[in-house]
């Protein structure tokens, strides 16, 4: 793929964020370090069968919000965050990963850029700010130079919409063979030269290409949101990839203070969203709100 040199870095802010204490919490929480937000994803509310219910055991175990997938029920979700008090900070694309926005059939990509516009409608109608979405993936037939092309052209055809919404379109690192670096996602998120093409971080999906906390750095100012997850190195190393996500979080290889520390010397004071296993009780949803709090406060 022919492109010219990668954009210089931004100049990372140093202020550290203010000590406020996070509202939300269950009793018995101490009060956080950091004024950063606790979510968690739909996904890992592992109990309740209607919306409400899981709105309502994320709320139990002391999140702050909650990122619901998008194409679900608008009435309801309103609800169930009305109901409960809790904010939805972010929304993710449901339908990503089937209509990839690299796609070699343009209908196929044309419904990828349908989907990313019903997620951006619902965020802008939650009152959420970001929509996660995975830009495309490269594979031997699908070539990283046609999903570097074609995605930014999806992106692009919903990114009026983005803007006049105000909702940031955040691109996220999972492993879909793309954007492999941390110089490389700023460049691909600068070409856009819009404040609403940004990133959505995964701290534990980056282990397999390098340290979050230096890619938290280089990011910078272009990070909307972050993911909060557990990755072991040594356990993938031996029992394959997918076997590092199979730890708790701070039992696994992320280095949580390095992260913390990058977040602060960026001023990031957004929210950070659990992605993680685990939350499938009442007890276990409780322990990875608390082990989300012992991060933050680190």
């Amino acid at each position: 793929m022919n492109r010219r040199q990668f954009a210089k870095n931004t100049v990372m802010a140093t202020a550290l964020t203010a000590t406020l204490p996070i509202s939300g919490f269950s009793e018995g929480l101490p009060k956080a370090k950091r004024t950063i937000k606790k979510g968690i994803m739909w996904g890992c509310i592992g109990y309740g069968t209607t919306i409400l219910e899981k709105f309502q055991n994320a709320k139990a175990a002391g999140f702050d919000g909650v990122e619901p997938m998008s194409h679900l029920n608008r009435d309801e979700v309103l609800a169930a965050a009305k109901a409960t008090g809790l904010k939805i900070p972010s929304v993710c694309g449901t339908h990503h990963w089937k209509y990839l926005l690299n796609d070699p059939d343009p209908a196929i990509r044309q419904q990828g850029v349908d989907a990313l516009k019903v997620s951006i409608e619902d965020a802008r109608i939650y009152g959420a700010d970001t929509v996660l979405l995975v830009p495309g993936r490269v594979s031997e037939t699908n070539t990283y130079d046609d999903c570097w092309k074609l995605s930014m052209e999806g992106i692009k055809q919903a990114l009026p919409l983005a803007e006049q919404s105000k909702i940031k379109i955040a691109v996220e690192n999972v492993w879909n063979n793309f954007l492999l670096s941390p110089l490389e996602a700023a460049y691909y998120i600068d070409q856009f030269n819009s404040p609403f093409v940004k990133s959505y971080f995964d701290c534990g999906n980056i282990l397999v290409y390098g340290w979050p906390e230096q890619w938290i750095k280089i990011l910078g100012n272009r990070l909307a949101k972050v993911h909060i997850k557990e990755f072991d190195t040594k356990i993938a190393g031996t029992k394959g990839k997918g076997a590092g996500f199979g730890v708790k979080l701070q039992e696994g290889s992320v280095n949580w203070k390095a992260v913390m520390k990058s977040m602060d010397d960026i001023g990031y004071g957004d929210w950070t969203t659990i992605e993680q296993p685990g939350g499938d009780t009442p007890e276990g949803l409780k322990d990875l709100c608390l082990r989300l709090n012992n991060i933050i406060n680190l």
